[in-house]
Parts: structure tokens; C-alpha cells; sequence
């Protein structure tokens, strides 16, 4: 342990750590805006200086390690000034647009500039002015908003090990950008949305969809039909001031109604048809012989990767599509007919924690009968902001619940939203339709949890299933290096782009370095989902009553032709660098 003071207070810290965690475990606040714990720890922007006495200048916090008897002080005078001119620069070359920017009210800059009583720059001067990309569905790029922090290089580099973004030019023209200054839709950009999250501004945020929804609202003509993914329910309250992680899906479906839709439904329903096809998939290859191992295909993000990444593997993927997109073929297929709704008519809208979704709708492959399966996507992020257009006042909503017959879903549908929850949700169905019967042990608890990678193995009828699932890009490149070099034994993997799974998506509400540093926020959004799927009273897919008549009524059998025909999908590969 090292011993030192900070602000006349004495602390004891493990050794190695840095004088900013040494405060904060000591709840003494200093400032930082590039400052990112565990993804950019750099000490570029210079606003968490603070003095260590019998030092010249002032010493980087977040770099700086605690020593033995250091006496520091984080609020002297000369600190203050000292952080006051840094952020008065920042600002100086800052777009100016606060009121209409999307970060307004949770911009750590603004909130810097708040903090420290910033109402005029002292250093006025020459912009650096930069072009918007804007060209993918799912990522706008305004770095006129760009403060340099490299948080989204972190981010893309160290954790997703992608690096589809990376300082370019010197000096005064310095940026972030891509290679040869492309945009992100021509370079090797999963959409993960990782650098958003990891954004203090609004440089990088999600393409806002919101415009198109509200005009389809507004038309009587169009049947507006609206699914919401589980990690949504557990974080949109957080865009209203409600706890990390709480459940609010009874107020978030009687918002959804205010707003206009005609039907809300849940996308855990369409995670019951995703697990129905999943499982059977797997048997089947289990039983004949097929590619193993099987991987899941329900996130975008990680979809777009192996197609760029890994193109020679992609018979390993399974030809399920994901949740929302298979829930919204069947809205225009069987709900359609079963509710006599001309389905030319029908515009689905799927919530989703994700904006990689929103670049997966538009897939040419995602289309039956002429029809789009789903519409359009927007994030919990936008929902948050079409509840606040609407002058609704959420938090004193009253619960309602999802409209029948599309509301009905399981537990297992539920835990799809974290990392491991669709590996536990496939197996539950893989093993009763193995076992052939009503298996009383359906918890699969070894796959839970954050660790980004996460290896069990199961033995159903006598059989050793050797399953592995992974979180985060950087972790599912492990896996599939392994795969392609013919070392991996496992016959399962389920692969999620977001480390820690949807709770944690791109689209999700964006919490400040602070709050990441000190609170584990995929925790408590999963555990929320947990709660859910244990509340349950059915929590197994195949045994969702809802589901079982939409087989009986449509589809028939898992894997049947119709299935293929709404349920599944193809992948091919595409070029990392279209430019």
C-alpha cells in the first residue's frame, strides 16, 4: 500500500494506481475529459492537473502514479487557473451550437464549462473546420465537435480492436478520422457504436431517425408497429433520472403508445423465433454432422465484422436472422394476414440498445414479398428524445403492458440483452429437444457474467457440449483466430460486438467518465434482466404459448421452408476498405 495526502486528507491506496483513482477512492473530485478508465489513459487534454509539492509545474493526474508521502493538492489557485485556460482553448476551437447539438445537457464539455463559470473565451482565434460524414446508416461524424480527447480511438483501437479511426495530419490540422480521411461506411467500421459511447461531445453520434418516424405517426394511412429490444426497458429511465439498470417496460409501452404507434410489441418475442430456429439449427448439425462450431448471428455489428474479417469462416455462422429483424417479417406476414392488416401498409419500428441495427434493416437480404422486414431503427437514446418532443412526463407514467398476441415472451427471450444470455436461452431449448423431454434444470449460470470471454461445457444425454462465448470485438477476434486455425474444439459460441452484450449497446444512454470509473453499469442492467427472466412464468422459448400457435398456425416445424423462407438469411463477404 502507498501513503499519501491529497487535500490534507491522508489515503491509503494500492501501489500503481494513479493519483486520480487515489482521489476518487477518496471521493475528491478532479476534473478529466480524455480521461476514460480502462480505454484512454493518455493525460492529453491536461484538465486533470493538480500540484505535488517539491515538484516544478503541475502533474498529470490520470498518468501521474501515487507515491509514497506524496502531498498533493488538487484546488489551489494556481491549479484552477491553470484548468481554466486549458478548457478555455478546447473551447476556442468548439462548434458553438450547444441548444441544437444531441449531446445538449449531457456534453462533458458543457458540463466543464458550467463547472469552471466559462461565459466568454479569452482566446478567439482561427477554427479548424472539418467536413460531417454522414454517409453510413448508423454513425455521424461532425468533428468540428472534435476535442481530441482520442476516447473513440481508444475505444475502437484497445478495446474492439478494430482502428477504424486514428489521428491523422499534425499541428493545427490535426483530427480524428479514417484511413485517407474516408467515411466510416468505406472503411473497416463494424458500427458497433463503441466510439460514441466513449464520446464527451457529440463529434460521433447516432444518425438520427427520428424525423421519419414521427411522419409516419402522423399519416393515417400507414399501421404503425412498434418492437422494443430487452436491454432497452432496463436503461431508457436512465434518460429521465430514474436508477441504473431499473426496469421501466410498463411505462416505456404506455409512452409508446402516447406517442402514436398502433401496436407495441416485444422483441423478446422475436428472441423466442430466433431461439426456436437457433436451436434447431444446432441439433441438426450436432445430429448430421454439420459446420461446427455453430455461431450466434443476432448482432449486426459482429455480423459485419466477420464478413469483413473472417470471410472464409461464415458457414460457421448460423443462417438465423436476428430477433427484431425476424419479428418484423413475421408482423408482415402472419400477423398481417391473421388480423386482416394490408401488410403494403404496416411500418415497423424496432427499439433497439444498438445502432448497428439501424445499418442491418437496410440490408438488401433483409426483405420477403417485396416488403422491408423492419422499417426503421431507432435507439433507446432516440426514444428518450421522442418521449421529450411529445411533452410526455415519463417518470409518472403508469405501467401498461405489450399488445397481444406479440407480447407474450419468455425469461429466455428476456436475457437475450446481455453477454451470455443467448447461449443460456438456446441452450434451454437445445437440451429439452436433445433430452425429448421437460428438463427441471435450465439455468445455465456458467455463461453469465462480464468477463469478455467465457468457455463451459454441458453434457446433454450423455453428450459433452463444449460451449464458448465472447464479448467485445477484441475477444471475438481471439475465438475466431482460434477457429480458423483449426485449434478450437467448441461446438458452440455465441459472439456479441459490445463488450458486455446489448445492456451495454451503442444506442444505449451514454454515462460520463465518472460514472464509469466508479459505477459497474453493465451489472446492473443485466442483473435487471435476470430479475425478469426469474420473475417469468415461462421461461423456456419453445414453451411460450404464443409461439407455439404462430408454428402450429404458419410455420409449421423449426427449419421448416416457410421458417426459411421469413426466419433466415445468408452472409457474404465484403471488402474492408471500399474505396
Amino acid at each position: 500500500m502507498i501513503n499519501l495526502k491529497i487535500d490534507d486528507k491522508e489515503i491509503s491506496v494500492p501501489e500503481g494506481v494513479t493519483i486520480l483513482e487515489a482521489a476518487r477512492q477518496a471521493n475528491i473530485d478532479i476534473p478529466t475529459l480524455c480521461y476514460l478508465k480502462g480505454i484512454n489513459q493518455i493525460g492529453d487534454c491536461r484538465m486533470c492537473i493538480v500540484e505535488v509539492e517539491g515538484r516544478k509545474g503541475f502533474a498529470t493526474s490520470c498518468i501521474q502514479k501515487a507515491e509514497e508521502g506524496m502531498v498533493v493538492h488538487t484546488h489551489t489557485p494556481a491549479v484552477l487557473e491553470a484548468r481554466r485556460m486549458v478548457l478555455d482553448l478546447i473551447i476556442s476551437n468548439h462548434a458553438k451550437d450547444c441548444l441544437t447539438c444531441t449531446r445538449n445537457g449531457n456534453c462533458e464539455l458543457q458540463a466543464l464549462a458550467i463547472k469552471f463559470n466559462v461565459l466568454s473565451i479569452d482566446y478567439e482565434g482561427e477554427r479548424t473546420k472539418h467536413k460531417v460524414d454522414d454517409k453510413s446508416p448508423s454513425i455521424v461524424r461532425d468533428f468540428n465537435k472534435c476535442v481530441l480527447c482520442r476516447r473513440c480511438v481508444g475505444a475502437c483501437k484497445n478495446i474492439q480492436n478494430i482502428g477504424a479511426i486514428d489521428c491523422i495530419n499534425r499541428g493545427f490540422e490535426s483530427c480524428v478520422s479514417t484511413a485517407g480521411d474516408n467515411s466510416l461506411a468505406d472503411v473497416d467500421c463494424t458500427y458497433c457504436g463503441q466510439c460514441i459511447e466513449a464520446c464527451p461531445t457529440g463529434a460521433l453520434h447516432e444518425k438520427d431517425d427520428t424525423a421519419k418516424v414521427w411522419m409516419k405517426l402522423k399519416d393515417p394511412e400507414v399501421y404503425t408497429v412498434v418492437q422494443t429490444a430487452p436491454a432497452v426497458r432496463v436503461a431508457i429511465g436512465e434518460e429521465f433520472g430514474m436508477p441504473i439498470g431499473e426496469n421501466t417496460a410498463g411505462k416505456m409501452v404506455t409512452a409508446l403508445r402516447k406517442l402514436g404507434f398502433d401496436k407495441v410489441f416485444d422483441t423478446n418475442t422475436g428472441a423466442d423465433f430466433t431461439i426456436m430456429e437457433e436451436a434447431n439449427e444446432f441439433v441438426d448439425r450436432i445430429s448430421d454432422g454439420g459446420v461446427l462450431p455453430m455461431i450466434t448471428s443476432c448482432c449486426p455489428a459482429w455480423v459485419r465484422f466477420a464478413e469483413k474479417n473472417y470471410p472464409d469462416q461464415l458457414e460457421h455462422l448460423s443462417s438465423c436472422k436476428s430477433p427484431h429483424q425476424m419479428f418484423g417479417a413475421v408482423i408482415k406476414s402472419y400477423y398481417a394476414k391473421k388480423f386482416n392488416v394490408d401488410p403494403s401498409k404496416i411500418y415497423t419500428v424496432s427499439v433497439m440498445p444498438c445502432i448497428a441495427k439501424k445499418y442491418e434493416c437496410t440490408r438488401e437480404e433483409m426483405e420477403e414479398d417485396g416488403l422491408r422486414d423492419v422499417d426503421a431503427v431507432i435507439t433507446t437514446r432516440e426514444l428518450a428524445r421522442m418521449i421529450k418532443q411529445g411533452n410526455i412526463e415519463y417518470t409518472s407514467l403508469e405501467d401498461s403492458l405489450f399488445d397481444d398476441p406479440m407480447g407474450e415472451a419468455s425469461g429466455a427471450g428476456a436475457i437475450f440483452g446481455t453477454t451470455g444470455g443467448v447461449m443460456e436461452a438456446a441452450l434451454r431449448t437445445a437440451a429439452d429437444t436433445i433430452e425429448r423431454k421437460d428438463l427441471g434444470q435450465f439455468e445455465y449460470k456458467d455463461v453469465r457474467g462480464g468477463a469478455g470471454i467465457k468457455k463451459a461445457s454441458v453434457t446433454i444425454a450423455g453428450r459433452e457440449i463444449k460451449v464458448v462465448v465472447a464479448s467485445g470485438l477484441k475477444n471475438a477476434r481471439k475465438i475466431m483466430n482460434e477457429i480458423r486455425a483449426g485449434k478450437a474444439d467448441y461446438d458452440f459460441v455465441e459472439i456479441m460486438a459490445c463488450p458486455g452484450g446489448c445492456v451495454m449497446g451503442g444506442g444505449q444512454p451514454i454515462k460520463s467518465s465518472k460514472i464509469r470509473s466508479t459505477v459497474d453499469v453493465r451489472e446492473l442492467r443485466a442483473n435487471s434482466l435476470y430479475t425478469i427472466d426469474e420473475k417469468s412464468v415461462v421461461r423456456k422459448s419453445h414453451e411460450n404459448p404464443t409461439i407455439k400457435t404462430i408454428y402450429k398456425e404458419f410455420f409449421g416445424e423449426p427449419g421448416s421452408e416457410v421458417a426459411h423462407k421469413y426466419l433466415h438469411t445468408k452472409y457474404k463477404k465484403q471488402e474492408k476498405y471500399n474505396i
